[in-house]
């Protein structure tokens, strides 16, 4: 919790509180449904919430932004960008039941009333969003082909309409078709541990 605080000092109470509040609720679920792997549960905060929240330091999304959390999985990044974000509304999918299920108690344990949390697949999501973020899910052609459809043409943000992903290692090959338009930033520019030497966040206008 520390970490978060450190990197993010002006969070409110209520906040603080769902933050904190993760740091419980993700070991009890973990310990029945592992949607997150049993040596990186220690490792929480800084791998999984803050990790997530990487994308708050591309862009400051404006009130009201709709946003769509694709393969999820557990509620990352959604739920930890939804707490930060309180007065924009995320919808968080997955393909498994028993992730969707973890991300949804979790999200109303901690009351948290702008995240929407349903079991589908990207390909039968029909709705329009401001943003599509995910994290590590897919390579970015592929997500590209599955999201296209789901970005909407009216704008409200400080940067165009798109894309915002989470990945680590080598990009060249699946970031190269969109050589031209793609932005990588490492993560090691914004957060010092040696867990971020390695990961990126890739925002892609559309």
């Amino acid at each position: 919790m520390e970490l978060i605080k450190k990197y993010f000092p002006h969070l409110t109470t209520l906040q603080e509180q769902q933050f904190a509040a993760l740091g419980v609720l993700y070991p009890e679920w973990n310990r029945n449904i592992n949607v997150i792997s049993r040596r990186d549960i220690d490792n929480l905060y800084e791998r999984h919430i803050l990790h997530s929240l990487a994308i708050a330091k591309v862009l400051n999304f404006k009130s009201g932004t709709r946003l769509l959390d694709v393969g999820t999985g557990g509620g990352f990044p959604g739920i930890p960008l939804a707490i930060l974000f309180p007065y924009c509304h995320f919808t968080l999918i997955d393909g498994t039941a028993k992730k969707i299920r973890v991300a949804t108690e979790i999200a109303q344990t901690i009351g948290l009333s702008n995240a929407t949390c349903l079991w589908q697949r990207a390909e039968e999501e029909k709705g329009l969003y401001d943003f599509v973020v995910s994290r590590a899910v897919m390579p970015l052609p592929d997500l590209v082909k599955l999201v296209r459809k789901n970005i909407s043409r009216e704008q409200h943000n400080a940067l165009p309409n798109g894309i915002i992903c989470l990945k680590g290692g080598e990009l060249q090959e699946e970031t190269r078709p969109f050589k031209n338009k793609v932005e990588i930033t490492p993560l090691d520019t914004f957060f010092k541990e040696e867990f971020f030497e390695t990961k990126k966040v890739i925002y892609l206008p559309m």
